[in-house]
């Protein structure tokens, strides 16, 4: 055997030995392949479920911490609603602070003033003296 036949003959073992380990291990590597796809799936599903979790529980809290403001809020202005009403002689005397109160930042032109009857005043001839000089 000269050494270009050698050669030869260990280049064609050499390629088959080569696709013979090809054709064994490329499957195999295909399913380690897959299974290291399916775990890293696996762990990206669990983080997401982990981080919904986690945003579900920061919206619970400040749900919870909103309420217990809200209550807080409601606290001190029934507090306050009560000083001003006892300082006011009781609830005729606050509501009748609110009215005023209300009066003063209304531009209102004409007020409705409560009587004993509970019935308004009207002024109804005060408004046709009043009219404007373009209706004559």
């Amino acid at each position: 055997m000269d050494q270009k036949t050698g050669c030869t003959l260990v280049a064609i073992i050499a390629g088959a030995l080569l696709l013979a380990i090809t054709l064994f291990a490329y499957p195999q590597y295909r399913v380690y392949s897959q299974r290291l796809a399916g775990e890293a799936a696996l762990a990206e599903a669990q983080s997401s479920r982990q981080v919904a979790i986690l945003e579900a529980r920061a919206k619970k809290e400040s749900a919870i911490a909103l309420a217990e403001a809200e209550v807080i809020r409601a606290r001190g202005a029934a507090q306050a609603n009560a000083i001003l009403q006892n300082s006011l002689g009781g609830p005729e005397g606050y509501l009748r602070y609110l009215q005023i109160q209300a009066l003063e930042s209304s531009r209102a032109s004409l007020i409705y003033v409560p009587t004993e009857g509970g019935l308004p005043i009207t002024e109804s001839r005060r408004l046709a003296t009043n009219a404007p000089d373009a209706d004559r």
